[in-house]
């Protein structure tokens, strides 16, 4: 064990969420895999019968890549903002803070338990659409990095809403009217390169797009921008929400109310 680091309270946090997942294992994995094939069988059988191709790549395997980052980003934000949550709702919330356990410690279990079940749920994600359509991923490794990458810095996220949220209905409203709407609207189940302008230069003001794109660039060697610049926005993002959990643990903001 690392000196200062107290992996047996990290591993109590993580078992526990674990374990708290496959209690409603219908409600963490089977129904978003049922959402996102409907999706898939709706959107890639109405729109795939009379768009055959884009950018070279057949419609139905096309939006692939877009289907699974739609469930990665909400899965991982649900996961993580419910996860801290009920600490907070059941007021248990002054013993975790009173344990010999650590603001960075509590972070990693509770954001590396959501991101493992996104990542989880992400993989099986890809296997149903396989059975779909015929999908080659160009660079399975950067298709790996990105999907933990994504999970990691969408858990730390909804860490953040977790501890924000006053109320069950806050924990909904980020991915319900933000995240939802913005991933839709990223290039999931289009390129950005078919809109006329101005529209194509807004949406590149649109974070998801660029998630969305680097994960494609991911499996058909091809995206709507540069995946350097994919990955740079996601890596900024994810500093983001460490300067702020920092911060939220410094000052104590929200953590016991």
């Amino acid at each position: 064990m690392s000196a200062g680091i107290n992996t047996h309270g990290i591993w109590a946090i993580y078992r526990f969420e674990m374990a708290r997942a496959l209690r409603t294992l219908w409600q963490s994995l089977v129904t978003p895999v049922i959402t996102t094939s409907l999706y898939f069988v709706v959107f890639g059988g109405a729109i795939g019968s009379r768009m055959q191709e884009v950018g070279g790549v057949g419609y139905g395997s096309f939006i692939v890549p877009g289907l699974i980052m739609l469930s990665l980003l909400t899965q991982s934000i649900s996961n993580a903002s419910i996860g801290i949550y009920f600490p907070k709702f059941t007021g248990t919330m002054f013993e975790l803070l009173s344990a010999p356990v650590s603001p960075m410690e509590m972070v990693v279990g509770y954001v590396g338990a959501a991101a493992t079940k996104s990542i989880v749920l992400g993989l099986i994600i890809l296997a149903t659409a396989a059975l779909f359509v015929p999908l080659q991923i160009a660079h399975p490794i950067a298709m790996l990095s990105f999907l933990v990458l994504t999970s990691v810095t969408f858990s730390l996220f909804g860490f953040i809403i977790g501890i924000w949220a006053k109320g069950f209905e806050q924990l909904s409203f980020v991915p319900a009217l933000l995240v939802t709407p913005l991933t839709f609207l990223g290039g999931s189940f289009y390129s950005i390169d078919m809109l006329p302008e101005p529209w194509r230069t807004v949406s590149l003001f649109n974070p998801v797009v660029y998630l969305v794109s680097g994960f494609r660039w991911a499996f058909f060697d091809k995206g709507d921008v540069s995946v350097l610049v994919s990955l740079g926005v996601t890596a900024l993002f994810l500093v983001a929400c460490l300067v702020l959990v920092g911060w939220i643990f410094k000052t104590g903001w929200r953590l016991k109310n």
